[in-house]
């Protein structure tokens, strides 16, 4: 998060409301990281920190983060993924799972996944051909801020692009109108990996 970005969105079914601060608090590496903190609290907010689209049946999808937390159980995070469309990040198409692992209490640990990309998985997502990468927070009641910082984004696609939120300067550039539209890639095009910190 060295570059001023936060996220590129997040959707919660229940009433959470988590805000988003590219902060200098804390930095598993380099000086900035991202700050997350749910109030009012409810549900189970997924917090969209990476987009891979163009992908195509078999490709693998590896990523991984590093987390802040010094709670005894609450808020933790987990890294998690979804499927949706290339031409837009909030058309929700399935789950795409991630892993049991929960943030350590302790300060500074790290959480990865693999996925296999499937276009279809026998059901009404046929179609389908990109994976939202996401920070899942679970706060309970508690506002105490979690830090993500360290993202890494890799691909065994040749023609996937891995995309990032954009950055301030992005963003005054490409005015209100220009922004529903805009990703900023991390890079040509994947393999990768690519990270943000």
């Amino acid at each position: 998060w060295e570059d001023g970005g936060t996220v590129m969105g997040w959707f919660n079914s229940g009433s959470g409301v988590p805000s988003f601060l590219n902060t200098d608090a804390q930095a598993y590496e380099g000086s900035r990281s991202l700050e997350i903190i749910e109030d009012p609290t409810g549900g189970t907010p997924q917090i969209w920190v990476g987009f891979v689209t163009g992908l195509t049946d078999g490709d693998t999808i590896d990523a991984s983060f590093w987390a802040f937390d010094e709670s005894e159980s609450s808020p933790s995070v987990r890294i998690w993924g979804a499927y949706a469309m290339s031409d837009d990040i909030t058309n929700y198409m399935g789950s795409a799972g991630g892993n049991s692992d929960y943030s350590a209490d302790t300060g500074w640990s790290e959480l990865s996944h693999s996925w296999t990309f499937d276009s279809d998985m026998g059901g009404s997502n046929e179609g389908r051909d990109a994976l939202v990468i996401q920070v899942r927070l679970y706060a309970d009641n508690d506002q105490t801020p979690v830090y993500i910082d360290d993202l890494n984004v890799s691909t065994s696609s040749a023609t996937a692009e891995i995309n990032f939120a954009p950055t301030p300067g992005a963003l005054a550039l490409l005015g209100v109108a220009g922004l529903a539209g805009r990703r900023r890639r991390a890079g040509v095009a994947a393999p990768g990996p690519w990270r943000i910190s």
